[in-house]
């Protein structure tokens, strides 16, 4: 067996190869697909391998969908909930700014009564010096009162928008929790019809498998665990269809005489042959 001379040329051969396997395969998954294929172009064990595989071809897809779906759930119901802290946020700032407004006002109503305090006092008392010294305190704490109302009013402002706030924040945990409902219950039917389709698709492969030899079933799934869904390749252009190399002229003359298993010497991989195939090889 000899590699292929150049890069270009291997991909070359690769793509109506690949087109030609698949082709078979199609044919092969028809109803009756078996019985109308010409006689000794194929050997009727590779032709249930060609099933088989494209059974288990299906169930790497199924199977690989059904692992996308938790991830996607997961995402989905992530975006709900953080929308939801959003709106939590939002609710505990204007709940802060309302405690914090309470405080000020306790404040303001704390310097009201030292005040009028102070205000008596110095309406009772005789002597000029705490007369003076009264009305300081009354001026200074009016000064500060005065600072802590004007507090209390940027505070209002701050809770006018922060409410607003929770209101966008609610519409949008809101919509975000409808999208997160319609699609975890989309993404659940989902799941549920996978299923339904692998239990099938399985328990169909279970039959076919049933049905092939078991020495070329056990070689065949030994393939499979090393090599992927891509076990049972056509030949095309003496190419393998699995590892793209060029195989032997004895090698294409054996796999078109369909009388044994034939494998890549290269990739060990179960070769076909079928009459719509280009066959040629230079060595």
């Amino acid at each position: 067996m000899k590699a292929s001379k150049g890069a270009g040329q291997v991909f070359s051969l690769l793509v109506p190869a690949a087109r030609m396997a698949t082709q078979q395969i199609r044919a092969l998954t028809k109803p009756g697909a078996a019985d109308t294929m010409t006689p000794h172009c194929m050997l009727e064990v590779i032709e249930k391998l060609l099933v088989l595989q494209d059974r288990d071809r299906r169930l790497s897809r199924l199977r690989m969908e059904l692992e996308r779906i938790p991830a996607e759930r997961k995402e989905a119901l992530a975006k709900a909930e953080m929308a939801q802290k959003a709106l939590e946020q939002a609710r505990l700032q204007v709940k802060t700014l309302e405690s914090e407004r309470k405080r000020l006002e306790l404040e303001v109503e704390a310097k009201n009564e030292l005040i009028q305090r102070y205000q008596t006092q110095q309406f009772q008392t005789r002597k000029n010096e705490e007369f003076k010294a009264l009305g300081h305190e009354i001026e200074l704490n009016k000064k500060l009162k005065f600072d802590l109302e004007n507090q209390v009013l940027d505070l209002m402002e701050k809770i006018e928008a922060a409410q607003k706030q929770v209101e966008a924040a609610t519409r949008a945990a809101a919509e975000a929790k409808k999208l997160t409902d319609e699609l975890v219950a989309q993404l659940n039917q989902r799941e549920a019809n996978l299923k339904k389709d692998f239990d099938a698709v399985t328990a169909e492969r279970a039959t076919l498998a049933a049905a092939v030899d078991s020495a070329a079933l056990y070689r065949y799934e030994r393939l499979l665990k090393a090599r992927g869904d891509n076990v049972i390749v056509g030949i095309d252009h003496g190419v393998c269809g699995g590892c793209h190399m060029r195989v032997s002229r004895q090698t294409v003359v054996d796999c078109r005489a369909a009388q044994e298993i034939v494998t890549c010497l290269n990739c060990g991989r179960i070769l076909y042959y079928s009459p719509e195939m280009d066959v040629s090889v230079t060595d």
